[in-house]
């Protein structure tokens, strides 16, 4: 890599989509849903907020629907603050952090996970975490305050929950710069990025006539065609959206420098490669994240 973008785009960019499977099994591994179940927990939605919002303390519904902006109210209020009455958000913090344990063990071995190439990893991950300024980042702020865990894999899990939190935080902070409403955002993304409208509808929680409704503002402001397609404004904003994005996202990986960063990305390769095989990561995921292509 050169500067702060190769051939995969720009370096935060490519940082984000080469380590975000190392964090997503939080979400969509086995093991920490059936933990959450455990404790008391009803379907998937609640084990998602408990698990994404414990590092906030017993954060109100109104508090979780702001930071994780994309989501209905309805479907958080669903969940919060009903979860903090099944278990404590510290309780939900250890369960986490064991049911991930448990699943990067099941999915990767033991020896892949002791390995040298994990150890390496996770110290320079966990330097990039250390770098992520966190000024008007909450959820990053959130979890980069919580006590390093002592394996090399649960430190490279953990580096990379800060960094991905403070990738969306910033995420946040564009959409709002464009004047992009939660659902808006969405549609806008969705038909930009050809991706399944009415899967990341339900998959967010907004009605139908939401939207629809938001197609309608959009349409309004010559971001979407008549079709629902994105225009030619429609596509530059989302480009400007995530152009801001990544450059908000470039601190952490501008301490650490290309050379270090590209050798991130060759170390955690096999990792990846074994959560992908696994049922660690949804390749059709509700992020759009395309995953870099593996090395020959």
């Amino acid at each position: 890599m050169t500067g702060k973008a190769d051939q995969h785009g720009h370096r935060a960019r490519r940082m984000w989509r080469a380590l975000e499977p190392v964090h997503a099994v939080t979400y969509f591994a086995a093991e920490p849903k059936a933990a959450c179940d455990a404790l008391g927990t009803r379907g998937y939605w609640m084990s998602y907020f408990a698990q994404r919002a414990a590092p906030l303390g017993a954060a109100p519904p109104e508090l979780v629907t702001a930071l994780f902006y994309n989501f209905a109210p309805g479907l958080v209020a669903r969940a919060v603050p009903d979860v903090w009455g099944v278990a404590s958000p510290q309780t939900f913090l250890d369960v986490r952090l064991t049911a991930v344990d448990a699943a990067l063990r099941r999915l990767a071995g033991t020896d892949l996970l002791a390995g040298p190439g994990v150890v390496e990893a996770a110290e320079i991950a966990r330097v990039a975490a250390l770098a992520a300024p966190t000024a008007g980042r909450a959820l990053a702020a959130a979890n980069a305050a919580l006590p390093w865990p002592d394996a090399p894999h649960l430190v490279l899990w953990q580096a990379q929950t800060v960094l991905r939190e403070h990738r969306g935080d910033g995420h946040v902070a564009a959409l709002l710069t464009a004047g992009l409403d939660p659902v808006e955002a969405l549609v806008l993304f969705a038909a930009a990025e050809d991706l399944d409208g009415p899967w990341l509808r339900q998959r967010r929680g907004w009605s139908e006539q939401e939207w629809d409704d938001a197609s309608a503002r959009l349409a309004g402001r010559d971001l979407l065609d008549a079709a629902g397609r994105p225009t030619v404004a429609g596509r530059a904003m989302r480009e400007e959206v995530e152009t801001h994005t990544d450059a908000l996202a470039d601190v952490p990986w501008a301490a650490v420098g290309d050379e270090r960063a590209e050798r991130l990305v060759h170390l955690v390769e096999p990792l990846v490669a074994a959560i992908v095989a696994g049922d660690g990561f949804l390749t059709a995921n509700p992020m759009g994240l395309k995953l870099l292509p593996t090395r020959a």
